[in-house]
């Protein structure tokens, strides 16, 4: 399961936590503006935005879990296991793969207003990479400074949500998602006032009591509230580092801890890793569960009119800085 949020100082940070029970071996893939993106029904993109994001390579395609693109575009998908349907081929609409959606809209896209009226096209397919990689059932969130949406292939269609939180986290469909949030508008950074009765003479003891009723838990509509809440009264400075810091911040507030959700025999869903783009200025950060030390890696650091993908497997060895 997996939590993203966007957020926004000075300038757009957009990330995701990938939560499993197991990795692909992730690596950031930079894709310049000349790599060649082969679609499987619409054709070829010999030029088009770079972008850069965590993929899982396979025969030299980057599968994207999240990516942004220079013009400052963010698109992440997470697990919508049991609502995703996808269907065959239909004549007259954008046939696109789930694999292929990500880059599809980055290539062309530099804002969600264009996102929206090229998804308007789309029919997501159920082609599948490969045999050994299925067709992942999924939603996405894709977002630039100015606004954000939810984008889901449910049975009645492609429906396309305005998300005016900028967090998405797995099911339920996102309408009923953002439905639950009415349950928690008594909540606030704030301490609370007693409206329990005026005949009691209740009060605080202790800090923090205006947050009583947050769900702690890791269930997916759990950890939507609790992301949303903290990314919507979260402040920071709007230096890169604060900016940064901060969003790892909202998103550890849904880190998942091995041992505390068993999905088999000796396995265990983890946060195996944590992302945060400036997508104004084009980097990656990144942290891993076995590496709380953030790393970055800068899109305008290379080449971006080449043709070759740029790979960087994942540090995922703890990196500890000694004081003494």
């Amino acid at each position: 399961m997996c939590t993203a949020a966007t957020y926004l100082t000075k300038d757009f940070y957009f990330g995701r936590t990938l939560d499993y029970d197991f990795s692909y071996g992730e690596e950031i893939v930079i894709t310049p503006r000349n790599y060649v993106f082969h679609f499987y029904k619409m054709g070829v993109m010999e030029r088009h935005y770079a972008m850069i994001g965590t993929a899982h390579m396979a025969e030299d395609t980057p599968l994207y879990y999240d990516a942004v693109n220079e013009k400052g575009l963010g698109i992440a998908g997470l697990n919508f296991v049991g609502n995703a349907v996808y269907r065959e081929e239909t004549q007259g609409k954008d046939n696109v793969a789930t694999y292929e959606l990500i880059p599809w809209i980055l290539g062309q896209c530099a804002t969600v207003k264009e996102a929206r009226e090229l998804l308007e096209k789309v029919n997501l397919t159920n082609k599948t990479f490969s045999d050994k990689l299925p067709a992942a059932q999924l939603h996405w969130i894709i977002a630039d400074c100015r606004e954000a949406i939810t984008v889901e292939s449910v049975r009645e269609g492609i429906r396309i949500y305005d998300n005016p939180v900028g967090v998405l986290a797995n099911n339920p469909p996102f309408d009923e998602q953002m439905l639950q949030l009415n349950n928690y508008m008594h909540l606030s950074p704030k301490d609370p006032v007693n409206c329990f009765s005026d005949q009691l003479p209740l009060h605080t003891y202790s800090r923090g009591m205006g947050a009583l009723g947050l769900p702690g838990d890791l269930s997916s509509q759990s950890r939507f509230v609790r992301a949303a809440f903290v990314k919507m009264n979260s402040l920071s400075g709007d230096s890169e580092e604060e900016s940064v810091a901060q969003f790892f911040h909202i998103l550890g507030s849904v880190d998942q801890q091995r041992g505390c959700c068993q999905v088999g025999e000796d396995k265990y869903e983890i946060t195996i890793y944590t992302s945060c783009c400036n997508a104004d200025r084009g980097i990656y950060y990144y942290t891993t569960y076995e590496n709380h030390q953030i790393t970055a890696v800068d899109m305008h650091k290379e080449k971006l009119d080449e043709a070759d993908l740029k790979r960087f497997p994942q540090i995922t060895g703890e990196q500890i800085r000694y004081q003494n």
